[in-house]
């Protein structure tokens, strides 16, 4: 399997003329009816050896951590963490493999998180907060350390998660009586994972590039940061739904659902989905539908998604017209 970044590798060295990449590229475009722009392409899985590596690596960093770990945890985390950086240097810098560069990636992060965590705990003078704050903010550097040697896309958007934690955690240990607060931080987190998305976004409209598979992932982070506050504050997630929440819910989907539109990135919209049938089942659930509540919603929302699938670049179309031309700039055209 080949990706633009592969042709695009390829041009610069002299193997493919640029032409030759751009009449290929609209060859496959005019056969599969719609441009690769639009198609929001992320490489995964390059093949089932992609899958059998990330099997392998599992038995040997989990089996390694059963084994230290009755001497230290934190050694074992420490082990969990340098195994994975070790099989990071073969199978993603060397044999730039898709699957096992995200599950050596979180692993490694999360191995850093645990060692720092459980060694500051263990300090008298640390709150779990504080723990918490320095653990993240470690992690946070690592992820850069980790992005400046393998240039995995999705390591932006876990060091920006690792980076907003430390936020959180800073807030509570500068003020603890804020917790009721942490719900506007974390909406404000979102706003920034969301215009840091865009900024990848906007530098490889095309998307052609690795630039474009980091905004992919930065989307999928920003969405439920935003939408979960909201939900958290209409009182949704608790149970409480009325009719004026269940139109707040109804705005607050088509509204991301624009966004989405606009921006070309279904990611934005997809990984808020689950709120939203959780938030429809429940009202039609209190308002007599037992049973099916979660069935309805599905055919419903279900079908909306499939017909926006259907109908993608002619609202595209539509929405693009009505933007200021500075903002079109940035965005992808419509083919």
């Amino acid at each position: 399997m080949y990706t633009d970044e592969d042709l695009n590798y390829a041009v610069e060295k002299g193997v493919f003329t640029d032409t030759a990449v751009t009449e290929f590229r609209s060859l496959l475009a005019e056969e599969k009816q719609t441009a690769a722009v639009d198609e929001e392409n992320f490489r995964l899985v390059g093949g089932f050896n992609d899958i059998f590596v990330v099997i392998a690596c599992s038995l040997l960093l989990f089996s390694s951590v059963w084994v230290v770990r009755p001497s230290s945890n934190t050694l074992a985390m420490l082990v969990f963490a340098a195994l994975s950086w070790g099989l990071a240097e073969f199978f993603v810098r060397k044999r730039k493999m898709a699957l096992p560069a995200i599950v050596l990636l979180l692993s490694f992060m999360g191995g850093v998180f645990w060692c720092v965590f459980s060694i500051s705990s263990s300090i008298p003078s640390f709150s779990v907060q504080a723990a918490s704050l320095f653990a993240a903010a470690v992690t946070t550097m690592s992820a850069y350390l980790h992005w400046r040697r393998f240039r995995v896309p999705i390591t932006v958007a876990v060091g920006t998660g690792a980076l907003f934690v430390s936020v959180l955690s800073l807030v509570l240990v500068m003020f603890p009586a804020a917790k009721s607060g942490l719900m506007m931080v974390l909406f404000l987190c979102g706003v920034a994972a969301f215009l840091l998305a865009m900024y990848w976004d906007a530098s490889d409209t095309q998307r052609i590039t690795r630039r474009s598979d980091v905004a992919f992932w930065l989307h999928l982070l920003s969405a439920p940061l935003i939408i979960h506050p909201i939900f958290s504050n209409l009182g949704i997630l608790n149970g409480n739904e009325s009719l004026l929440s269940m139109l707040v819910v109804v705005f607050l989907y088509l509204l991301m659902t624009s966004i989405s539109i606009a921006v070309d990135r279904r990611a934005f919209m997809v990984s808020s989905l689950i709120y939203v049938l959780y938030a429809v089942s429940a009202i039609i659930e209190s308002y007599g539908g037992i049973g099916y509540s979660f069935a309805l919603t599905g055919v419903l929302i279900g079908g909306g998604l499939l017909l926006l699938s259907a109908k993608w670049h002619f609202m595209r179309a539509q929405l693009l017209c009505a933007l200021p031309s500075a903002i079109q700039r940035h965005l992808p055209n419509v083919k």
